[in-house]
């Protein structure tokens, strides 16, 4: 598998982990230092930082997540160790751009560190 295929795969199933709330998916594809960042997140005021402790609850316990959506790549820029991906997602209730970050790790796994999106309700 090719590097760019390896970085494909690893936003894949962060996006499918979501999609399936798939705790075990996430826990492999996050890094420990994983971090969603969103302005106006669910409506709320400002900014809103999750950690990835606080965003697998919220997919366990169905704050957010579930919810099945089309995955476009729009981009995706790597250097050595280090990579960048933008998404487009849809789903039956909302458009999403994300900006993500991703590391190879230590164990040689590609493993996302940033999230930074904006979700857009279709209502």
């Amino acid at each position: 598998m090719t590097k760019r295929e390896k970085i494909e795969l690893a936003i894949t199933n962060f996006v499918r982990g979501g999609d399936n709330s798939d705790i075990n998916l996430l826990e492999n594809v996050l890094h420990s230092s994983f971090r969603v960042t969103s302005n106006g997140f669910m409506g709320t005021s400002g900014v809103t930082i999750i950690d990835k402790e606080q965003y697998i609850a919220n997919i366990r316990e169905g704050v957010f997540g579930g919810l099945p959506r089309e995955m476009k790549i729009e981009s995706i820029d790597d250097f050595e160790t280090i990579a960048h991906v933008k998404l487009s997602l849809e789903s039956a209730e909302n458009y999403f751009i994300s900006y993500n970050s991703l590391v190879l790790d230590t164990d040689n796994q590609w493993k996302l560190i940033s999230n930074l999106a904006v979700v857009k309700s279709k209502k």
